[in-house]
């Protein structure tokens, strides 16, 4: 999975200070800042999948690897080359601009100014779309101001064995977010679960996928609104094998925004039951204060 945050520059040459670029879930952008690691490491962040603040998650699953800072999440492959582009959605306002001098972020991987997402017990809310997520027993959960996730199982990856897997992790953002721009739920569904695999299980940490099956292909209600769901099992090359899951639907907050909500799975005995994942859907409901539908899935 690959969600937006504060990583790594892929283009740094090695000369002068470490920096750091803003992936937004897509694409990098022209937004830059100094490296925060260059001086210190801090605890885990989460590449493939979900990032602390600003959290767009663009791909997940078992399939999610973990870069080792907080604050943030990579792209769980080695993703596009720089280049400057529009301001996504989510930016941070912080740090600066390829050819620009400017101020740094917190660190946390939420820019100065972005508004923090309410606090609900027991939920990982994502500000943009409306939604908030249930957070199983024993999972992480993280909220962002663009962007939810919910982790759990961290391993070392099978393909990498320097980097840090999870066995389950569910991540969201809104369709404009991932630049995902098919016109109904079912077709950005339908369009998202091909991404979703590739960057789940498909980079180096779990090797290519030789074959999948599709388990599922239904409309589902979410949240209130009418969404559509794909399920695929996958083949890796690498280590465990996995399930990913792309749901898409209208936010309660906002019904001309699509959501996207990535899942994946490992297939092991330790990993999460799709049962899980299957909860998790049924309890996605309107963010506290936000108005608009809750309920869950059928």
């Amino acid at each position: 999975m690959t969600p937006p945050g504060w990583h790594p520059d892929p283009g740094y040459s090695g000369n002068g200070p470490a920096q750091e670029r803003w992936w937004d879930g897509a694409q990098w952008t022209g937004h830059v800042r100094a490296s925060p690691g260059a001086a210190r490491r801090r605890g885990i962040r989460i590449g493939v999948g979900v990032t602390v603040g600003a959290v767009v998650l663009a791909a997940i699953g078992g399939g999610v690897y973990l870069l080792g800072e907080d604050g943030g999440g990579g792209p769980g492959t080695a993703a596009s080359s720089p280049s400057a582009v529009p301001d996504p959605p989510g930016a941070p306002d912080g740090g600066e601009k390829d050819g620009e001098k400017g101020g740094e972020g917190n660190g946390d991987g939420q820019g100065p100014g972005e508004q923090l997402p309410p606090t609900e017990p027991g939920f990982a809310t994502d500000l943009a779309a409306g939604i908030s997520l249930p957070v199983p027993q024993g999972w992480k959960g993280t909220s962002g101001a663009v962007g939810a996730g919910l982790t759990t199982g961290e391993h070392a990856c099978p393909g990498d064995t320097a980097e840090t897997c999870v066995r389950g992790g569910v991540f969201s953002a809104p369709a404009a977010a991932m630049k995902l721009t098919a016109g109904t739920p079912e077709e950005a569904a339908k369009k998202d679960i091909t991404l979703n695999a590739q960057e789940s299980y498909g980079g180096k940490s779990y090797g290519k996928i030789s074959s999948h099956e599709e388990l599922k292909s239904e409309a589902v209600t979410v949240a209130g609104g009418k969404g559509y769901v794909v399920r695929w099992k996958v083949v890796t090359e690498k280590g465990d094998d996995g399930y990913v899951e792309s749901l898409v639907f209208p936010s309660p907050t906002s019904k001309d925004m699509l959501v996207v909500v990535r899942s994946g799975f490992d297939v092991n005995k330790d990993a999460p039951k799709l049962s899980v994942l299957d909860d998790i859907t049924r309890g996605i409901k309107a963010a506290s204060g936000a108005g608009g539908g809750a309920g869950g899935a059928v």
